[in-house]
């Protein structure tokens, strides 16, 4: 993957299709219905790309209304929470965000989510999406939820100036080299060389190690069952992990990935390992001194996540839900969404005008590479396994103790994997 530092480029015009369903034309305008739509894109490129969205069905929608109910805090940590208590009381959103795949498993299994197959097919989307997307997308041979784009999860971004004040020119090609610019960015007096976050960003760090060191196919069968999370290779990943870990800021538990991401503008740290929605912000926020390549040691792996949505069986307003996913659905959609989001659409006949540098390159890494799903973003663990690494990797960053992360992490694996 090749570097970018373009701004993002305009969104398309402001013209929206119409869509041809029972929420569009022929409704009573003059009352609206309010279409309550739960998210964690509360700032950034994220909320960009929900306005977009949101500019998108407020025209293909007439007679609905769109009720924010946006819950702050990266990855959904925040928001699952409170999204899993309102489902229990049943007072459930018409329809709400989740990261495709396995995540989705309890609401399935809860009843709790509605068969989407059938728009699948009327709306175009078994034909446009990858085979591979729409099988992690199948559960019990039905589809649950509409997905809005694709993500990179492993990127290092860096600061363009650190790294050249420390004589750092080049991007290193594996763990190796990663730690020996670290140790120079901290030599050269950056006391914190990689920008980190909470518990669920450090998740992310050790998947990419965790690639790095094992290969994409024994990575993969760690949430199978073919790869043992309490083997020597895990160990010697988990080893190196706590070793970039060592390089991070002390207070990483405090921070969620916009806070790390500062440090990294701020030139308080050369590197951060975070998803490609980085770009999007960082356009945003007028910085443009940055560069970005594939984690060291990943090689052509494209870990991947992808938001997407869901029609409750509780929905209040079913027929407003079901225009906003179709709006999400739809190539335009996709494209305005993600060309402000700073992800790559899901359907591989949208449009990609208006896209950065950097997704056009996704969008072909996507094409040529190895896709690997991420446990961070829920395609490859579900929701309960997820917590549980996150709560190993939380008390690791406090007591640094590698064989308890291990063991810990073992025992989730034992606890939660689906057998091949």
């Amino acid at each position: 993957m090749r570097t970018t530092r373009r701004a993002l480029a305009a969104v398309v015009s402001a013209a929206a299709l119409l869509v041809a369903s029972g929420c569009g034309a022929g409704e009573d305008d003059a009352t609206a219905s309010t279409v309550e739509v739960f998210t964690w894109w509360a700032e950034g490129g994220e909320k960009a790309g929900l306005d977009a969205l949101v500019s998108r069905f407020t025209a293909a929608c007439p007679g609905q209304e769109f009720q924010s109910g946006v819950i702050a805090g990266g990855a959904g940590v925040n928001a699952k929470q409170v999204l899993n208590a309102r489902l229990q009381q049943n007072d459930p959103p018409d329809t709400f965000q989740a990261h495709a795949g396995a995540e989705l498993l309890d609401h399935i299994n809860a009843a709790q989510v509605s068969d989407l197959t059938a728009r699948y097919e009327a709306w175009g989307l078994t034909a446009a999406l990858p085979a591979g997307l729409i099988e992690t997308l199948t559960v019990n041979g039905k589809l649950w939820s509409v997905p809005a784009g694709v993500h990179r999860a492993n990127v290092v971004w860096a600061n363009d100036q650190v790294l050249a004040d420390a004589g750092i020119l080049v991007a290193p090609k594996n763990l190796k080299e990663f730690v020996a610019n670290l140790e120079k960015l901290r030599r050269n007096g950056i006391e914190s060389p990689l920008a980190l976050g909470r518990d669920w960003t450090q998740l992310m760090l050790l998947e990419a190690v965790l690639i790095s060191d094992l290969g994409s196919k024994r990575f993969n069968g760690l949430f199978n069952g073919e790869t043992k999370w309490d083997g020597k290779p895990v160990r010697t990943a988990i080893d190196d992990f706590a070793t970039i870990v060592g390089y991070s800021n002390p207070d990483r538990d405090s921070l969620d990935w916009p806070q790390a991401e500062q440090l990294l503008i701020d030139g308080k740290a050369g590197y951060q390992m975070m998803g490609d929605w980085v770009a999007a912000d960082l356009d945003q926020k007028n910085f443009s001194g940055y560069d970005s390549f594939t984690f060291p040691g990943n090689g052509k792996t494209f870990q991947w996540l992808a938001d997407s949505f869901v029609l409750t069986t509780g929905a209040a307003n079913p027929a407003g839900a079901e225009c906003w996913l179709r709006t999400v659905a739809s190539p335009e959609g996709q494209q305005a969404f993600n060309a402000r989001k700073g992800s790559i659409p899901a359907r591989t006949d949208a449009p990609t005008v208006g896209f950065t540098d950097y997704q056009i390159e996704a969008v072909e890494d996507w094409k040529s590479g190895t896709p690997v799903p991420s446990c961070a973003h829920g395609s490859a663990c579900s929701q309960p396994w997820q917590n549980a690494a996150n709560a190993a990797l939380g008390a690791f960053s406090t007591s640094g103790d590698a064989a308890a992360l291990q063991a810990a992490l073992a025992a989730a694996a034992r606890q939660f994997v689906r057998q091949p």
